[in-house]
């Protein structure tokens, strides 16, 4: 009997876990880097923003790159960079310096996240351990989110918020030491083209909807952008139709259940994990937690995402998926719902461990979900298209719940961001149970 390797799989999983953990472990210490920055509610949200937007855009060029060049360099350059950004946000002086490191941060961690993802696929040619390679890398992952609030809350308190970044220097320095000596290069046998054209429209179709949500005053700045936003979005279909190699096929939400399933990572972005980035300023303005105090009580929000994935998969088994994505959102609603009334401390971790519930019900099975109804032949493109919508979702998410929540960041704020929160997951789970059919093939 084949003995399964679980080296490579365990090296490239580490890559990715910096990438990871640095989405949630600075969530935690936002609100004290604002105090220590000076910078208000929008320049908070462009700090994870930042980070999602780059990432986002990257990732649509950053496949062609490694495919051409080599992937287990693409990952080590990546590694190298998202080291250089990592040194850059701990020396960084005020709010445009951050964003400028977390810009370049989710720009590396594009590379080493494609680099992983292909070198694993790669290293395993059976279905089965390539299977199981993918589930350890799901777990390493989850550990990552899981834990980021909590540790970086404890890193924040202790040492300071500038720790949180530099504590990636020795741990970029091992993976960039580990990956060579359990990982063999790899190249496609054929390389897709580079579309900078349609990364910059992507970039800026999704960018000018951010600021415009953040920034918007007035009823002619919010017009103004929102067409912008939609010229460009727009002008990125139009484009990607016409190419013979798009990087993201838009043909792909002509099927009803993909348009469900993109409907749902972007609904779960919102009504979870952008959530998860005001729950800090939330818990310290309704019960004055500090920032080590507010990190643990997010072990609530977090930590049945790493205990509940296998239930999810037993569950879309026996259920299916319309019913478990429509029941994994409705879950997501009603502890958004709680979250939005009268503040208690009980009430409060209700609503924090019911949102994750049901966000982990819904997250582990979403990417097999958009692989399995997709055509075989764009199985490929069905995986970027999650981490686009998921990391899109993210961005428009936490600037959608920053403008409802306002400058003030009153309890009638957080009630109005939470309950929109709430409103679009009941959204998500009216379009899975609508759009997707009732059984599907496993």
């Amino acid at each position: 009997m084949k003995t399964f390797r679980r080296t490579p799989a365990l090296a490239l999983s580490f890559a990715g876990f910096l990438t990871q953990l640095d989405v949630t472990a600075v969530i935690v210490a936002l609100p004290t880097i604002g105090d220590d920055l000076g910078f208000g509610l929008a320049a908070y949200a462009w700090t994870m923003d930042a980070y999602s937007l780059a990432f986002t855009a990257t990732l649509l060029a950053s496949g062609a790159l490694a495919d051409r060049h080599g992937r287990r360099r693409a990952l080590l350059v990546g590694n190298v960079l998202f080291a250089v950004a990592s040194l850059a946000c701990g020396l960084a002086w005020d709010g445009p310096s951050l964003w400028a490191a977390r810009a370049a941060q989710g720009f590396a961690a594009a590379f080493v996240i494609t680099g992983s993802i292909a070198l694993t696929a790669s290293a395993y040619p059976d279905p089965a351990d390539r299977a199981r390679a993918f589930g350890l890398a799901g777990i390493v992952s989850g550990a990552a989110m899981a834990v980021g609030p909590t540790l970086g809350g404890i890193v924040a308190a202790s040492l300071g918020w500038r720790w949180i970044f530099l504590a990636n220097l020795p741990f970029c320095l091992l993976a960039a030491w580990i990956v060579p000596r359990l990982v063999a290069e790899e190249r496609a046998t054929v390389s897709r083209p580079l579309d900078l054209a349609g990364v910059a429209l992507l970039t800026l179709g999704l960018g000018i909807a951010i600021e415009t949500l953040l920034a918007g005053r007035t009823v002619v700045h919010l017009a103004v952008g929102t067409g912008a936003s939609l010229l460009f979005a727009t002008s990125f279909v139009v484009q990607q139709r016409r190419r013979p190699q798009p990087i993201l096929d838009p043909a792909l939400l002509t099927q009803p259940a993909l348009i469900a399933v993109a409907l749902l990572l972007i609904t779960v972005s919102i009504g979870y994990w952008a959530v998860l980035v005001y729950l800090p300023l939330f818990l310290t303005a309704a019960f004055g937690l500090s920032t080590a105090q507010a990190g643990i009580a997010l072990l609530a929000a977090t930590l049945p995402m790493v205990v509940l994935p296998p239930l999810a998969g037993h569950l879309a088994t026996r259920w299916g998926w319309r019913t478990l994505f429509t029941a994994g959102l409705a879950v997501i609603a009603i502890g958004d719902l709680a979250l939005a009334l009268e503040p208690t401390w009980t009430m409060a971790l209700l609503g924090m461990a019911i949102i994750a519930t049901g966000a982990a019900l819904v997250q582990s099975q979403l990417s097999g979900a958009v692989v399995t109804l997709a055509p075989p032949a764009q199985a490929g493109m069905a995986s970027a298209l999650t981490i686009v919508m998921r990391q899109g979702g993210f961005a428009i998410g936490i600037a959608l719940l920053g403008a409802a929540l306002g400058q003030e960041q009153s309890a009638s704020g957080y009630a109005l961001a939470f309950g929109g929160a709430a409103a679009s997951t009941i959204g998500g789970a009216a379009a899975a149970f609508i759009l997707l059919p009732a059984r599907h093939r496993t």
